[in-house]
């Protein structure tokens, strides 16, 4: 993650996010994309001072569907508090982080990377947990329903 302050070279003292803007083809790295499947993968996409990390989460079924969703929907609600996150996702995936040479320089590089991955460790887990929550509830409430009858 070598990434630096780099003024734009179309407007004069504007420094934006390269990876964002796309205003020069020769600032750009060819995206990459890490995929166990069609529905777990990740893609980053590097420029000369900033990189765009976007994941898409393993959905098996429509429970996990809705879970996912509204769980990054909060996570995006609340996406100042983690500074490198995106409040909208590329097209296709369901989450984004932007990290930029400035946060590079106020936070550890080492950290940033760490935290990129545990969130993609936790994030199956954060939703198969979630997913046993609403089945054990479901069932709890069927259970109640039935002692009626």
């Amino acid at each position: 993650m070598c990434l630096e302050n780099f003024s734009s070279q179309v407007i004069e003292r504007h420094n934006k996010p390269e990876v964002e803007v796309r205003s020069s083809k020769e600032l750009l790295l060819s995206p990459v994309v890490i995929s166990r499947n069609e529905k777990e993968k990740v893609l980053i996409e590097a420029s000369v001072n900033s990189i765009r990390i976007s994941i898409s989460v393993k959905q098996a079924d429509e429970i996990e569907k809705i879970l996912c969703h509204k769980f990054m929907r909060f996570m995006m609600m609340r996406a100042e508090n983690f500074v490198v996150l995106r409040r909208k996702p590329i097209e296709g995936y369901d989450i984004s982080f932007l990290i930029t040479n400035f946060h590079t320089e106020q936070m550890f590089k080492h950290k940033l990377v760490d935290f990129v991955i545990h969130f993609m460790e936790e994030i199956d887990k954060e939703i198969s947990e979630m997913k046993l929550a609403v089945n054990a509830r479901a069932r709890i409430c069927a259970e109640e329903f039935l002692k009626r009858f």
